[in-house]
């Protein structure tokens, strides 16, 4: 496990997690399988070690997660947010999973950060906000957060721990993020965890059905209509985008997590090097990005859409109209026709 602790931090962490303490976890906004499988797994550890914890999601998460064990524990701020403040502000200890900025838990953002105690990061995405934690443990050459997750408790020396289902989150989150180990997994060790999980007796069939496939009937046709309408080639820039108006989502009954994966698509087309999900949102337009090689999305989203992330899978917003933000995409990708015609 890479991590940014001193020895000395390091010690202080390891003492803060001898004796029972309140904890809470908290994850990112919009969370995904890494952010809830990652969280879930953390969560059911330091229970297993008597700590009195609390999990906290900024919105709703998608429903092909909810099999999870103890997802229904999951504190929403949406829905509870009283409740949520009184977890942090009573912690002995927060720890921030999936995230690397305080302002990625959105609406909740003011109060985590003024929150008194402790911040322990674990992350995997570049440019971790190190001012706003207290420990920060952090690398990008690993598959997911759950996989780092994994060598934490691995490295505190309690791999005895790790139960079916702390393997299950843990799995979930690493297949999730990685689109079935199809990226951001060429590591060895990556596949020696995953062994190593269904020691515990998960079920890789079963849990891949539970979470691709288990679409609902609107969700189906919502991937047809953004193949057949809504996908844009351009390939004189090695681009493909699909956009998605809130008409459009409207139309088709969308509900969170219904548009995971679909920018994934546009990399399927051959040529392609940059792929987007241009969404309307309440207040703002999404984009979700993927590319392939040396092309930096973490880059492009950070300089153009106030974003960030991996280096080949990161997100942005823009607030400006659907229209105007198409507008913007296109009349920026001449600044990198000569770097997306040679990223793979």
């Amino acid at each position: 496990m890479a991590e940014n602790l001193t020895q000395h931090q390091r010690q202080q962490l390891l003492e803060l997690l001898s004796t029972p303490k309140n904890i809470a976890i908290v994850t990112h906004a919009n969370p995904d399988g890494d952010a809830i499988g990652s969280s879930l797994a953390m969560y059911r550890f330091l229970q297993k070690k008597q700590h009195q914890t609390t999990l906290i999601v900024p919105n709703r998460f998608p429903d092909f997660l909810a099999w999870l064990p103890q997802s229904d524990e999951i504190q929403i701020v949406d829905r509870e947010p009283k409740k949520c403040k009184n977890s942090v502000e009573e912690a002995d200890l927060i720890i921030c999973l999936d995230f690397n900025a305080i302002d990625r838990v959105e609406r909740f953002s003011k109060t985590l950060g003024q929150a008194k105690a402790p911040k322990l990061l674990i992350d995997h995405h570049l440019q971790p906000e190190y001012k706003s934690f207290d420990y920060v443990i952090s690398t990008i050459n690993i598959s997911s957060t759950a996989e780092l997750l994994y060598d934490f408790i691995h490295t505190l020396g309690f791999h005895d721990l790790i139960d079916k289902q702390i393997a299950e989150s843990i799995y979930v989150g690493m297949m999730t993020d990685t689109g079935s180990f199809s990226y951001a997994c060429n590591y060895e060790k990556t596949f020696i965890i995953v062994a190593d999980l269904i020691k515990t007796g998960i079920d890789v069939e079963e849990i891949n059905t539970r979470v691709y496939d288990n679409y609902s009937e609107s969700r189906m046709r919502l991937l047809g209509f953004c193949l057949s309408e809504r996908l844009v080639v351009l390939r004189e820039y090695n681009t493909a985008y699909i956009y998605l108006t809130a008409e459009d989502l409207k139309r088709f009954n969308y509900q969170r997590g219904d548009t995971e994966g679909v920018v994934n698509y546009t990399l399927s087309l051959k040529g392609v090097n940059l792929g987007v999900l241009i969404t309307q949102r309440e207040g703002k337009i999404r984009l979700s990005m993927r590319s392939k090689g040396d092309f930096s999305v973490n880059r492009f989203a950070r300089e153009h859409f106030q974003g960030g992330g991996h280096k080949n899978a990161a997100g942005g917003d823009s607030y400006l109209s659907m229209e105007e933000t198409i507008r913007k995409f296109e009349e920026i990708l001449p600044l990198y026709q000569e770097a997306l015609a040679y990223s793979v």
